[in-house]
């Protein structure tokens, strides 16, 4: 039974949203409790991170606001001014904790700043508390920085240049993936090992640990009431 008020998430997807669905499964257990998603919001129409919002229970809000579409439908504007209105859509849901689960767009300083309140949103409205946002990265900190993490990881591992590689939930700042780590982990490739075993591995690690991050962070700024 939930006690004291609900801890807001707002999750940003991409794809398939399997690191969603953990955090979904956790809402409300010892893993993460008195939380709950108010939005997902993806950058693809086709996400099944979007299916998987809509078939919860209950059912998790969904939008939707893709770059290029978003640049056509607006002559004149650019990445930046994507970036702010994706922001104006997650600042509107006042969440406790932004949470980055396989969003694979980089964000301009336009979304960080009106999320830290150092621009404003809507004429002169300005967050009033810093909104912390955090992200799933499949790599170490500082060793795979940027796409395809996974791959470039395993393929030093063939070259015998690393032992192992991990997956870290960290602080979002402005350079790609050099936010302070929350929490890391290391994962071992093993010798023989073909790469959908070792990423397989990989995201299993990444499910406990995006649960375990936005339940760390929603602590620091949204503790639980005493029961």
């Amino acid at each position: 039974m939930a006690h004291g008020k609900q801890r807001r998430i707002t999750v940003l997807v991409s794809g398939s949203g399997s690191n969603l669905q953990a955090l979904i499964d956790a809402l409300n257990t010892p893993a993460l409790p008195n939380a709950h998603i108010v939005l997902v919001l993806s950058n693809r129409k086709a996400a099944y991170g979007l299916t998987r919002a809509q078939q919860a229970t209950p059912p998790i809000s969904t939008a939707y606001l893709a770059l290029q579409p978003f640049l056509k439908n607006n002559p004149g504007k650019t990445r930046e001014d994507y970036d702010a209105e994706v922001a104006k859509i997650v600042v509107k849901t006042n969440p406790d904790v932004v949470v980055l689960a396989g969003w694979m767009h980089i964000m301009s300083e336009a979304f960080l700043d009106i999320l830290n309140g150092d621009r404003p949103f809507e004429d002169q409205s300005r967050v009033e508390r810093p909104i912390p946002v955090i992200n799933l990265h499949p790599a170490l900190p500082g060793a795979f920085d940027g796409a395809h993490a996974i791959e470039r990881a395993y393929e030093a591992f063939q070259k015998g240049e690393i032992k192992h590689s991990g997956a870290m939930v960290h602080r979002v700042v402005r350079e790609v993936d050099r936010g302070q780590p929350i929490i890391v982990r290391e994962v071992e490739i093993k010798e023989g090992e073909t790469i959908e075993a070792f990423e397989e591995r990989l995201h299993e690690v990444e499910w406990e640990i995006i649960v375990q991050a936005t339940a760390k962070v929603l602590d620091e700024v949204a503790p639980c009431s005493a029961i």
